[in-house]
């Protein structure tokens, strides 16, 4: 295990990621003092001069020094303190997750400039249905590669490809790991949030790679996204609380920022497309009316808050409270709905498919498509007791 923390946390950094990126967008920049034109390096003590200058050093050599806490050591006290949950090599996983992350966020950011926006060439469709960007290709390979080397995947699944895949070489790993690359990748062109997301289960060496990943998210034993938009925020759990990590450019690390983060039990928007109202059935329709008008057992009246990104959506809920939607069978219920739904209930809230916890259900198919309410415990609560919330059929709207 420490051999493979070795290599992954050197592997980790921005300036370290694998040929791949540099072959797709060339070189990435090197950090430069603005004064000498050298690298940058932390200041370890305070320079002699005038008691205001000092001060001014003294403060800017302490933001230097001192160790924030990361995602790595925050994963590595977790794993520590909670022998008994499978979490015994996390570690390495974790840091293979941060540095594809990382990638993804470089490669997001540069997108347009390397024209790297649009359709995959040849204009392929992903096992889903969807049309693939170029930018789902190159993410769904950085997470591979990443995670193969980390030396504690055995079974890998993406929502890019048909099939689940054992590790060459893992045939003992731990975990098998479900990931959606680049979820909201249709918005890239239009420099709106995307997002990583991702679920981590305990492998059974008796199953084949595919009922490895068709485990209810129950499983789960950690799981979360990766937020690419003003900043990059990781928010993950494994399995004692949600935390939030936002990447600080010049650490070259994801620092923790929130700990423990717990949703409001109500909320004051919801999210959802509303121009598919003429395909709701009855009771989401009157949900919906209630929470606009104020009719709800809240008494308050709700804000459509809609960005069209699932990760931006439940981001925005999870800390401001209230419900994230897809009432259609659109959703991935492996790669999206479970690991989302995971995080909002390690911070306190519910994960729904309308009539039942989300959780709970076993998977049929690798790609399954589910409804989706995620939000807060009341919210959702109330939700349910509308009966008639999910968008089966009956379509009227053309898009």
């Amino acid at each position: 295990m420490l051999a493979h923390c070795a290599q992954l946390l050197a592997l980790s950094s921005l300036l370290s990621l694998p040929s791949l990126i540099e072959a797709f967008l060339g070189p990435a920049p090197r950090a430069r003092s603005l004064s000498t034109g050298r690298d940058r390096t932390p200041v370890a003590s305070c320079v002699v001069m005038s008691d205001q200058q000092q001060q001014s050093n003294c403060r800017s050599s302490r933001l230097l020094t001192d160790a924030p806490a990361t995602l790595i050591s925050e994963a590595g006290r977790e794993a520590r303190g909670r022998p008994d949950q499978g979490l015994e090599d996390i570690v390495p996983l974790v840091a293979a997750l941060e540095a594809a992350c990382k990638g993804i966020s470089m490669l997001v950011r540069r997108a347009a400039i390397a024209g790297a926006t649009g359709v995959a060439s040849g204009g392929g469709q992903n096992a889903g249905g969807d049309e693939q960007k170029k930018l789902d290709v190159v993410s769904n390979d950085l997470l591979k590669g990443f995670l193969a080397r980390s030396g504690v995947v055995r079974v890998l699944a993406s929502e890019e490809e048909d099939e689940p895949v054992v590790v060459e070489g893992n045939d003992d790993a731990r975990y098998v790991v479900v990931f959606d690359p680049l979820d909201g990748s249709s918005n890239i062109d239009a420099s709106i949030p995307t997002g990583t997301i991702f679920g981590v289960f305990l492998a059974d060496s008796s199953k084949s790679a595919r009922e490895n990943a068709l485990q209810p998210g129950n499983k789960l034993v950690a799981g979360g996204y990766c937020l690419y938009s003003s900043s990059t925020v990781m928010v993950i759990s494994l399995g004692a609380g949600t935390h939030v990590f936002q990447l600080d450019r010049d650490l070259g690390e994801f620092v923790l920022t929130k700990h423990s983060i717990k949703m409001p039990a109500r909320g004051r928007s919801y999210s959802l497309n509303e121009a598919r109202e003429p395909d709701w059935p009855d009771g989401l329709k009157q949900y919906i009316s209630d929470m606009k008008t104020g009719a709800g057992q809240s008494g308050e009246r709700y804000n459509l808050v809609y960005v069209c990104s699932l990760v931006a959506d439940v981001h925005y809920t999870l800390f401001e409270g209230g419900v994230a939607m897809n009432p259609r069978s659109h959703l991935r219920l492996v790669y999206e709905g479970n690991p989302m739904g995971w995080v909002v209930e390690q911070a306190g809230g519910r994960a729904s498919t309308g009539v039942a916890a989300m959780l709970d259900k076993e998977p049929s198919d690798i790609h399954e498509r589910i409804p989706t309410f995620l939000g807060s415990e009341d919210d959702i609560m109330e939700l349910e007791r509308y009966g008639d919330v999910q968008q089966l059929g009956n379509k009227k709207y053309a898009a």
